[in-house]
């Protein structure tokens, strides 16, 4: 059965505030650098190797683990699940 690398990216829905990522951009405009970012958004990113027998296999398997274990919360969250041949 083939591997795959399969990479969840969590991150707030648009409008939801983003405290950690102002803070960064926050540090940025203190130190008078970087003019040129205006905005800093930060994200969460869980990386699985799973075995399964094709990509959408591994990608369903994630998701459900994803789901099972509530790692996210789907009312303020953006779940995003790319798989890789590893």
């Amino acid at each position: 059965m083939p591997i795959f690398d399969v990479h969840v990216t969590i991150e707030n829905k648009p409008g939801m505030s983003d405290p950690e990522g102002d803070t960064i951009l926050n540090d940025l405009v203190l130190k008078g650098t970087h003019k040129s970012v205006s905005k800093i958004k930060t994200a969460k990113m869980l990386k699985f190797t799973i075995k399964e027998k094709d990509k959408k296999s591994a990608q369903s398997k994630v998701q459900e683990i994803c789901d099972e274990l509530r790692i996210y919360n789907p009312m303020v969250s953006k779940v995003t699940i790319d798989v890789f041949e590893a």
